[in-house]
């Protein structure tokens, strides 16, 4: 499997490509991250070094990736934060060059808009391009409530609340795409306090799978569970496999962490959940 995985990448800790690629490589799969933007670390600290890319710089990446005569293989595009909204027209001109020499390939667009303790975080106009050019293209989206609510003007306090929003969200997706949206976590009239949730949504259905909330916070899980719910529903073909294999690997991940108390996801050290997760979880019909 080949996944051309374009999004931000950090020296010091895990979110974007840092947070993806690791994860999809212990998998088995070829990952060719291009990074939108460069920094030392994630922004959550209040300060950072590095820079945005720009949408020429990603075009010629990409180009150069082309030139090789690779895209044919390319089974999938993933995209997460851009940086800026000029780089959003570099990532659609790849996708459509991988849909050209595969026309079987998948776009999983990663919607990072913003969360609910921090609000909107990216620049102005990403929002508007995800919504009105981005999500369009894609066949899954992976937005976490916030960016649900943001995306479709839908408030998500109920879960029928949050079905019509996805449904609405699905609506906006690629029609003859398989209009795969997994929420990776909302909290509706019906989560315990002491719990979280998924929610994913495609062909009709609607599942539910809930996980024990646990006490860290931390960047970067949304885009392992953005990146592994890819790679299942590509290796499945089954969206509600995809959302309970994802899940079971982020969950390990994010026990393992909490249990070391750090405040970065420890990729390296929680590896073996990526290939074989010590705690499953089954999704429900809703």
């Amino acid at each position: 499997m080949n996944i051309l995985s374009i999004q931000s990448s950090v020296v010091y800790g895990h979110v974007g490509n840092s947070a993806a690629a690791f994860p999809l490589q212990r998998l088995g799969a070829e990952v060719w991250a291009v990074n939108t933007v460069q920094f030392s670390n994630h922004t959550g600290y209040g300060d950072w070094t590095g820079r945005v890319a720009s949408g020429a710089e990603i075009a010629a990446l990409v180009e150069g990736i082309a030139a090789r005569g690779v895209l044919a293989a390319c089974d999938a595009v993933l995209s997460g934060y851009m940086g800026d909204a000029a780089v959003g027209d570099a990532i659609l001109d790849a996708v459509r060059r991988v849909r050209g020499a595969n026309p079987a390939a998948l776009y999983c667009c990663d919607p990072v808009i913003g969360d609910a303790d921090t609000g909107v975080y990216v620049r102005p106009g990403i929002a508007e391009f995800l919504r009105g050019q981005a999500l369009p293209q894609a066949d899954i989206a992976t937005p976490n409530q916030f960016e649900l609510e943001h995306l479709t003007g839908i408030a998500c306090a109920t879960l029928e609340r949050a079905k019509a929003a996805v449904a609405d969200l699905q609506s906006a997706l690629r029609a003859d795409g398989p209009r795969s949206v997994l929420v990776t976590s909302v909290a509706t009239e019906t989560t315990p306090p002491e719990a979280i949730d998924m929610l994913a949504a495609e062909g009709g259905d609607f599942h539910l799978l809930r996980t024990p909330h646990l006490p860290l916070a931390v960047n970067g899980a949304g885009d392992t569970m953005a990146a592994l719910y890819l790679f299942h529903r590509l290796n499945t073909g089954d969206a509600v496999a995809a959302l309970e294999a994802a899940a079971a690997s982020v969950h390990g991940l994010l026990r393992r962490t909490a249990a070391a108390g750090s405040r970065e996801l420890l990729m390296v050290a929680a590896q073996e959940e990526f290939v074989s997760p010590g705690i499953r979880f089954h999704a429900v019909p809703c």
